[in-house]
């Protein structure tokens, strides 16, 4: 494991929402509440856990504004995010004060950023400013997900410099959170450096982290190849349940949470690995009872 600096603790965040959303039967959302309460206990820096977008696309998570009203805070320092892709999601993300961060996912590949939002790239960076004025308007923050940030299967100009293009036109903005997203597990070693060694060139201050999906395999050299290049947020979710339901891709989930607290260890972590060893019990009957 890594030896860290004082002032650079790496944060997880866990995404039970993006481990859920591709599950067709619907989860009952008594049961949501129980694994995003016992999540909660853990440590993490932020929990996404929700989505405001249109039941038609993602029925799974129709219930967000009920698990939300539903789980307690009472003892917890862990942020809660809600991913949105339009500006009623936003619009109605904003009126619940249990979120804290509104995630909205912004592709530089065209294709799929039609695909995913219906939306060509010129008309979600409208949405983007959109959103942005929301937050600053209600004291939230946002975090631009970088959908196909290490490449696309689309066959659409992709090169750690179009990344970097996109990031300093959307700080331009206003944004100062980014996450970048390895939506169908294409990155390598040589593309995150790539990738990470611009950014932190240009935008050394930024807060940039990585939202990657892995095979069992390639999961540390991803880790690796990040923390090295100065990435210290990672998102991850238990076990790898999920991906995206709209990149259509079997073959690669979500950055298994335990192996980032095995790489990086407690001690640069400090969460509470009791409740985190409840909650991944919890997830193995929750998931595999859908799955």
């Amino acid at each position: 494991m890594p030896t860290l600096p004082d002032n650079s603790k790496v944060k997880i965040v866990e995404c039970p929402r993006d481990a859920m959303q591709g599950i067709l039967d619907f989860i009952p959302t008594s049961q949501k509440v129980g694994y995003i309460n016992a999540l909660l206990k853990v440590g993490f820096h932020t929990l996404d856990c929700g989505s405001f977008v249109s039941p038609k696309i993602i029925p799974q998570m129709r219930d967000t504004e009920r698990v939300l009203e539903s789980i307690d805070l009472s003892s917890t320092s862990t942020l809660l995010s809600v991913i949105v892709a339009n500006n009623r999601g936003a619009d109605e993300a904003v009126k619940h004060k249990q979120v804290q961060c509104l995630g909205f996912p912004f592709s530089i590949s065209e294709t799929f950023q039609k695909r995913n939002t219906n939306k060509t790239i010129i008309e979600s960076f409208n949405t983007v400013k959109y959103i942005l004025d929301t937050c600053d308007a209600t004291n939230k923050q946002m975090v631009v997900y970088i959908s196909m940030g290490f490449g696309n299967p689309y066959g659409d100009d992709w090169n750690s410099g179009i990344v970097t293009d996109w990031i300093g036109r959307l700080v331009d903005l206003g944004v100062s959170q980014f996450s970048l997203s390895d939506t169908v597990g294409v990155s390598d070693e040589k593309s995150i450096e790539s990738v990470f060694k611009g950014l932190k060139t240009h935008y050394g201050s930024l807060d940039i982290g990585a939202h990657f999906h892995t095979t069992q395999h390639a999961w540390e050299a991803k880790i690796k190849s990040a923390y090295q290049h100065g990435c210290r947020k990672f998102d991850g979710a238990i076990r790898g349940f999920g991906g995206c339901p709209m990149a259509k891709d079997d073959l690669v989930g979500n950055m298994p949470t335990e192996r980032l607290v095995e790489f990086f260890g407690n001690k640069n972590l400090q969460l509470n690995l009791k409740e985190f060893q409840k909650s991944v019990l919890l997830a193995d009957q929750l998931f595999n009872a859908y799955l």
